[in-house]
Formats: structure tokens, C-alpha cells, sequence
């Protein structure tokens, strides 16, 4: 059962039995029925039969109550004595407090965590349903002058994503090496990663176009304008990555990540944490593109933009706490406007 935390809920989960299916001991100490407590004090310490009771343990029967191994004391032969007197199932988990038969555990869609493989278990499940991991392709195509810092990037985003990364293909970068490189099956997801752009050593479109279908081509994203999307004629979805690794990784998180993320059965929207922040000074934009935006947190409600993606490169990303997406009928934000912020993990001042 450990094996499917953090992975996604295929169907709903009911009990089958109470939990926990019995009463049971919180703590460690002695078994007792509350009634026969009654009067106990310190002046007055009444003798009760024997039964030690470890924490997690059934109740014995004509038992409701436990008494803490700090308030009795054994006493020979077979008895214990009591000087505080204790409410019936005092320090006792009674049977079905936390589902009843018929009680919905986990819905279709949940994320799971240790917590909930511990109730599943305690539900009397051996196994349980989950989302397959979408399976993905990351064919490569870099310049000859290019090292491949682009695949071990998206590797770790699709892993990130709750996606499964079968290889990573170094395809040559003509029209028929992306073409041969597209010509797969068992996948879910191919990301071509280069050769998207106009130039003429650029064929990732023309060859998703012979392989299949091309579906778009060039898209209003600052940075990743030439990324691309269609499938194969076997209906494996392609979406085609710019080469330069900024545009790389936004066009990744704009369109790729969406993808992988709805078919493992996650939230489609951006993983990072949104927050309502204002500007300490005015965000720039052209009219007419989605533009990422680097920004870095100076107080806990307020961010600065850095340079952009276009200007340092994957610095930007690296550099920042996170960024804002200006829409593009904005020419972005004035000083003092309040923004969403989407956050890095663990950054922010005060987040």
C-alpha cells in the first residue's frame, strides 16, 4: 500500500467496517470499568482486578476505561490500585469515531499521503486504484554547439508533474531524425525539445506535420513563442519545446506541464503557490503576448520585477521567488498594483 502515496485516486473509497473496527486504548495503563472507579481517591484506593492494556489494543470485555500506568499501582496477586476515579471510554478510541461502515473515505481524484495509506489500511484495504502515470518521450534535438542542459531539465519537471519519463531520445536535428524520433508507441506524451523556430536548420514542425498533425504552431507566449502542439498518426499527443532553455521551460510549464499533470489525474493548473502581492515598482509588457515575468519578494506582500527571461536567461527564474503572468491585452502593471504572484517553493519573505 506504501507504494501509491503520492499517487491519484482512481475511484472513491468507502468503509467497509467501522474504524476502528473495536474500541480500543489510547495509551498504555490498566483496562477497567469506569463504574467500578467510582470513590477512588487518593484516601481512598480501591482494588481492581488486573488488566494491563498496551496502547492500539482492544478493550477486554466489561472494560470502558483506562486508566494511565501513572495513576495505578500493581499490587499482588492480580490487582490494581486506583486512586483516581475515570469517565466512562476515558482514554479510549470507540469503535467506528472515525468512519462508520459506509463512510466516504477518499474521493475519486485525491492526492494520497502517508496519512491516508495508515486509514486505508485500518479500513481492512490491501490494495487500491490509482491513475496510471502518463508515460513521456522527450526527444531532444539541440545545435551542434548546444549542450543538452534542456532534457535532464525536463526530465525532472515531468517527474515533478506525476509523469513517467521512459527515455530521452537524442534525435538528429534534420526533418527526417525529429520524424523517426516521432515514430513511437507506448507513450502518452512526446516533447520535442528545439528545431521549433523559423530558421532554416529549424524542421520540429515540419516533421510533427509528416508524422502526424500539426495543430499549432507559434503561440502568443513571452517567452516560448515557437512552441507547438499535435499528435502522431498513432494519436500520441507531441508538443514541441523551444531549444533555448528559458523559452523551454516556460513553453514546459504553460503547455506541457498542463498536460501531464491532468492526464496523471492532478490539478492541470501551475504547481506553484499563487498569492495576491503588490509591485514596488511598475511591470512592463507588450500588448498582445502572455508574458511571464520574473519578480523577486522585498516585503512580505510586496514583489519587484527583474529582468527578464529575454534579457539573463534561465537566471531570471533562478534569481526570483517567483513570477506574475500578464494577460496580453495588459501592457502590464502599475507601481502599487496588486498582482498574483505565483511562488517558488519555501520563497517569499513572511510566506
Amino acid at each position: 500500500m506504501s507504494s501509491v502515496c503520492g499517487r491519484v485516486l482512481a475511484e472513491a473509497i468507502y468503509a467497509t467496517q467501522p474504524i476502528p473496527p473495536a474500541d480500543r486504548a489510547l495509551l498504555d495503563g490498566f483496562a477497567v470499568a469506569a463504574s467500578a472507579t467510582i470513590g477512588a481517591g487518593s484516601y481512598n484506593p480501591l482494588l481492581l482486578p488486573l488488566r494491563v492494556i498496551s496502547a492500539g489494543d482492544a478493550m477486554p470485555p466489561g472494560t470502558d476505561a483506562v486508566i494511565p500506568l501513572d495513576l495505578g499501582q500493581t499490587q499482588p496477586p492480580g490487582v490494581v490500585e486506583c486512586v483516581e476515579a475515570v469517565a466512562p471510554y476515558e482514554n479510549v478510541e470507540m469503535q467506528g469515531c472515525v468512519a462508520a461502515p459506509g463512510a466516504l473515505l477518499a474521493s475519486a481524484g485525491t492526492l494520497l499521503s502517508p496519512a491516508h495509506i495508515a486509514m486505508l489500511i485500518n479500513s481492512g484495504l490491501a490494495s487500491v486504484m490509482v491513475v496510471r502515470r502518463p508515460l513521456v518521450r522527450i526527444v531532444s534535438a539541440p545545435g551542434s554547439s548546444t549542450p543538452d542542459s534542456n532534457g535532464p531539465m525536463c526530465r525532472a519537471l515531468v517527474e515533478r508533474d506525476g509523469g513517467v519519463v521512459d527515455d530521452i531520445v537524442a534525435a538528429e536535428r534534420t526533418r527526417q531524425g525529429i520524424r523517426r524520433a516521432l515514430e513511437t508507441e507506448g507513450t502518452d506524451i512526446v516533447l520535442v525539445i528545439g528545431g521549433t523556430g523559423p530558421g532554416a536548420g529549424d524542421h520540429a514542425a515540419a516533421a510533427l506535420a509528416e508524422a502526424g498533425d500539426l495543430a499549432i504552431h507559434g503561440i502568443a507566449l513571452r517567452p516560448g513563442e515557437t512552441a507547438g502542439l499535435g499528435h502522431t498518426r498513432r494519436e500520441v499527443s507531441v508538443i514541441l519545446l523551444p531549444g533555448s532553455p528559458a523559452p523551454c521551460f516556460c513553453a514546459y510549464e504553460m503547455l506541457a506541464g498542463r498536460a501531464i499533470r491532468r492526464l496523471g489525474g492532478h490539478d492541470p493548473a501551475t504547481p506553484y503557490r499563487p498569492r495576491v502581492m503588490r509591485t514596488a515598482r511598475k511591470i512592463v509588457s507588450a500588448i498582445g503576448m502572455t508574458e511571464i515575468c520574473p519578480v523577486r519578494c522585498t516585503a512580505s506582500d510586496v514583489v519587484e520585477p527583474l529582468p527578464s527571461f529575454s534579457e539573463i536567461g534561465l537566471m531570471a527564474a533562478v534569481a526570483a521567488d517567483g513570477f506574475v503572468i500578464v494577460p496580453e491585452e495588459r501592457e502590464g502593471y502599475p507601481q502599487g498594483a496588486p498582482v498574483n504572484v505565483y511562488l517558488y517553493e519555501g520563497s517569499c519573505i513572511g510566506g
